[in-house]
């Protein structure tokens, strides 16, 4: 094999390589002779058939496989024999092939960079801790109280306002003739609540019991009885009960219904909650400022094709997310070149720090097992109650699918060997500080990979 490099800019090579004719037909002769030895054609015997027939019939598919094979493999022995690692998959330009004909071809690979790992020691970040506070309990407990409460007979003399449930009958019109879905018997409606048109409940705030009322509304012109769509009607609406929802009473007895033995436990476990929650979003912040630190000292170049698949991926769901008018607040008014400027620097940030937790982790023995793999799929099969076992199922058909889990896995195993290297100082503060906006934060985000902030 003759090598000759034709390119070598930044992470850039280029190579002409060259297999000798005898070389490759050597190849192509054993194939043919392989397959002759086992080819069945009529008219002749078992592994008799001539070699000039083999070569006639099945020789342009065998040279086709045996030139794939070795571009294939030579390409391989040209990175190893040199040391270099690919970012990716390297393009290879084929000359024209032929018999008796040196086998020529061109190779161009974008290198992965040499990196240079930070003393993690000198890092120093911040590790917030809160506590959640007796309030934020209560507040807590009186919300799923609130939930698991029911409805009750408003005793007040007083009519619906916000936040009641007023039943009713009730006969809209268009014009003087009535019209289909327009009416109901013993229905309740929820005052301040979705669900219906607007100007339905709106128009029955202050209704007491026995009282009847006319309440004009509009269709919307998006509505989906198209024969009703933007059309004015009246409808006649008769109040027949006033209810609201009373919370459940926190006690031992609502404790056990809900799993705890008692109210303290209950109390508890809501505790708990609450500081698993604190605790996560502290890690968040904790790993964003650790990200924010390696960004600073990660200087080494990263493969533009890399970047390039990055910007691509990025800028789909910002396409995306503009056109469903979900798109950043901080966007609007901005031009698609400053935009594109933007959001390339965002993803040429997460490779870089993807390359850097990579390099952590081939440099220090860093992998995910198939346990952490199994209880990541697990906890992903959870979010789809009732359908655990189809997920699980898809993960075992789709091993690319369960692949996607495992980058999580590793970048957080990467940050927690930093972590343990560097000198982490813990800071308690309110629990409002653990989501308040870092000083200094920008859209370059904090994640290994970030959507823009």
């Amino acid at each position: 094999m003759q090598v000759t490099e034709t390119l070598n800019d930044g992470l850039k090579r280029g190579f002409t390589v060259v297999l000798p004719a005898d070389q490759i037909e050597g190849k192509r002769t054993e194939k043919l002779n392989q397959l002759g030895r086992t080819l069945r054609l009529p008219g002749f015997r078992p592994g008799k058939v001539p070699p000039q027939v083999v070569r006639q019939r099945y020789g342009s598919a065998v040279t086709q496989e045996v030139v794939e094979q070795s571009v294939e493999d030579a390409t391989r022995e040209l990175l190893s024999e040199r040391g270099l690692r690919p970012a990716g998959q390297p393009r290879v330009d084929l000359g024209e092939v032929g018999e008796a004909r040196d086998l020529e071809f061109k190779v161009e690979v974008e290198l992965l960079p040499d990196i240079q790992l930070p003393d993690f020691s000198q890092l120093h970040v911040t590790r917030l801790r809160a506590t959640p506070s007796d309030e934020a309990v209560d507040r807590t407990l009186a919300e799923i109280a609130e939930r698991a409460g029911s409805l009750a007979p408003v005793e007040e003399d007083r009519g619906a306002q916000s936040g009641d449930t007023l039943t009713v009958d009730f006969l809209g019109r268009i014009g003087d003739e009535p019209f289909q879905g327009g009416a109901g018997t013993d229905t309740p409606v929820a005052l301040g609540g979705p669900g219906f048109i607007p100007g339905f409940a709106e128009g029955m705030e202050g209704m007491r019991p026995g009282e009847t009322r006319h309440v004009p509304v509009r269709f919307p012109d998006e509505y989906h009885a198209k024969e009703l769509a933007g059309k004015d009607a009246t409808f006649e609406i008769t109040a027949k009960a006033l209810q609201r929802q009373r919370p459940a009473e926190l006690d031992d007895e609502f404790a056990k219904r809900v799993g705890f033995e008692d109210l303290g436990r209950l109390r508890d476990g809501v505790r708990d909650r609450i500081q698993r929650e604190y605790d996560q979003l502290a890690r968040l912040r904790l790993k964003r400022e650790l990200l924010d630190k390696l960004a600073e000292q990660a200087a080494f170049p990263v493969p533009e094709s890399l970047v390039n698949g990055e910007f691509d991926a990025i800028w789909r769901r910002v396409q995306a997310d503009r056109q469903s008018g979900q798109g950043d607040a901080e966007d609007a008014g901005k031009d698609e070149d400053t935009l594109r400027q933007e959001y390339r620097a965002i993803a040429e940030r997460r490779v870089r720090l993807g390359l850097l937790l990579s390099e952590v982790g081939r440099q220090n023995g860093i992998q995910v097992g198939a346990d952490e793999m199994q209880r990541a799929m697990r906890s992903e099969a959870g979010r789809y109650p009732g359908q655990e076992a189809q997920v699980m199922d898809f993960f075992r058909k789709n091993p690319q699918a369960a692949e996607t889990l495992r980058g999580p896995i590793f970048e957080d195993k990467a940050v927690d060997y930093i972590l343990e290297l560097a000198r982490v100082e813990d800071r308690e503060v309110a629990p409002e500080a653990l989501s308040a906006e870092p000083d200094g934060a920008g859209a370059s985000g904090g994640e290994a990979a970030p959507a823009k902030e």
